[in-house]
């Protein structure tokens, strides 16, 4: 039997190389992210759930939350069950008239649904050791493709300065000064010509 974990929605992000969504899941009771790559509709319905946006006409997953509901099929959790090739692959765990049902669906289908019953939404423990991300892994990561050297932790996270790279900004502003400084005599000494 798979083991689950519950995850809660981070944040919907997009990808700034192709403008692709993501949804970005937590998991709650430890420090592990699960990017999911999902279409615009999707990371839209998602949003407008999360915002509780009205709209002027049901959207599909409002319309499926509607048609469970008239049938009194009950949506007890959504899960995120398995990682194949990298697809990911979701289900919907209902009950109605004392019968249970798994229904295939795609993650971000059962996350924009999860949203709108405020049911958990589980991922399968093997699909987060696989896929999942840990803050200190991603840092280092990066730290690794684009050699970024570890700043103190008073800069704030940034990158230090390099005094040698600036300094071409220093003489720059320096020279700038002092023609600033050329341009306000100038003015002064026409304004002295003027008066006489």
């Amino acid at each position: 039997m798979k083991k689950f974990v519950e995850v809660k929605i981070d944040s919907l992000r997009v990808s700034l190389t192709n403008q692709q969504r993501i949804v970005v899941l937590k998991q709650t009771n430890d420090d592990r992210y699960l990017p999911i790559w999902i279409g615009p509709y999707e990371a839209e319905s998602i949003t407008i759930a999360l915002q509780e946006i009205e709209v002027s006409r049901p959207q599909t997953h409002d319309l499926i939350k509607k048609i469970l509901d008239e049938l009194k099929v009950t949506i007890t959790r959504v899960e995120v069950s398995s990682l194949q090739d990298d697809i990911f692959y979701g289900t919907l765990i209902l009950e109605g008239e004392g019968s249970k049902f798994k229904i295939d669906c795609r993650p971000s289908d059962a996350i924009a649904i999860a949203v709108r019953a405020h049911v958990p939404i589980m991922v399968a423990d093997e699909v987060m050791r696989e896929a999942s991300i840990v803050p200190e892994e991603l840092t280092a990561e990066m730290e690794d493709e684009d050699e970024i050297e570890e700043s103190d932790e008073s800069a704030g996270g940034r990158v230090p300065p390099d005094e040698e790279r600036l300094s071409i900004f220093e003489d720059y502003l320096a020279g700038k000064g002092n023609e600033d400084d050329q341009e306000d005599e100038e003015d002064e000494n026409s304004g002295e010509d003027e008066e006489d």
